[in-house]
């Protein structure tokens, strides 16, 4: 990949169907590490990288959610145009469930590639679902409701010098999180399964099933214990369920 967008972390890409993955608020590509190496070798898994973060640390975050899903599906559709006909799919979990949602809606809308097979939309209800002004957060509220959440490596954000590095994402997102307002339109015609922890503070498992009104696919909605990181302590199982979900979708194609 020529990319500064993607990444892999496995040692050779699959000829198989690809697996496109977006991170959370405040994270980076390397949150689906676990889960690309879980999955069939087959698979091509690539990881979106946001700019402001790691190695893209020193471009600047997107602050509205519209221009990030508008540079992500021009990427993405580069990418994917280099290989025709393959099958893909998008996981996102948390923020990352709308950017992969409303990234398919614009590449559906556009018609450059074809629909993605399923999308996997984790940790988060449907669009309308939470309205919290995440964009009037300051510096304390943002760091509160990571800790409430859990997922990011609680020490960091007692060190200074690592809060630094981490916290000009956070704001972004937060920001764009805040800002993001649906616009209704045609529901996608993809299968979707929508994916969450039980405990999950930020959403209640009821909650996975309205994204149901958002596509004309199939759809399925698979509980896992844990709270709003479930999928880092249920690795396996998530794969178990993201490659039924694909080869599903690959045989009704």
């Amino acid at each position: 990949m020529n990319s500064t967008w993607f990444r892999r972390f496995t040692t050779a890409a699959g000829d198989g169907p690809r697996l496109v993955c977006f991170p959370h608020a405040g994270g980076s590509a390397t949150a689906f590490k676990d889960l690309a190496r879980a999955l069939p070798a087959r698979f091509d898994v690539m990881s979106v990288q946001y700019p402001g973060r790691q190695d893209r640390y020193h471009e600047p975050p997107f602050t509205a959610l519209a221009a990030l899903v508008e540079a992500v599906a021009g990427e993405l559709t580069r990418e994917l145009a280099a290989a025709p006909g393959r099958p893909y799919a998008l996981f996102g979990h948390s923020m990352g469930a709308l950017v992969a949602f409303e990234t398919a809606r614009l590449l559906a809308s556009r018609g450059e590639l074809p629909s993605p097979q399923r999308l996997f939309l984790s940790g988060r209800g449907g669009p309308g679902t939470s309205s919290l002004p995440y964009h009037l957060y300051d510096d304390a509220d943002v760091l509160d409701d990571v800790r409430r959440l859990g997922g990011t490596d609680q020490a960091m954000l007692e060190d200074p010098d690592l809060l630094e590095l981490v916290l000009p994402a956070l704001r972004a997102d937060y920001r764009a999180l805040g800002t993001y307002r649906w616009r209704a339109g045609e529901p996608l015609t993809c299968a979707v399964t929508a994916l969450t922890g039980d405990r999950d503070p930020m959403m209640k498992p009821e909650d996975a099933g309205t994204w149901r009104a958002h596509t004309t696919g199939d759809f399925t909605v698979k509980v896992f214990p844990g709270g709003h990181f479930y999928l880092y302590d249920q690795t396996d199982r998530i794969a178990s369920a993201v490659t039924e979900g694909m080869l599903t979708a690959a045989a009704a194609a």
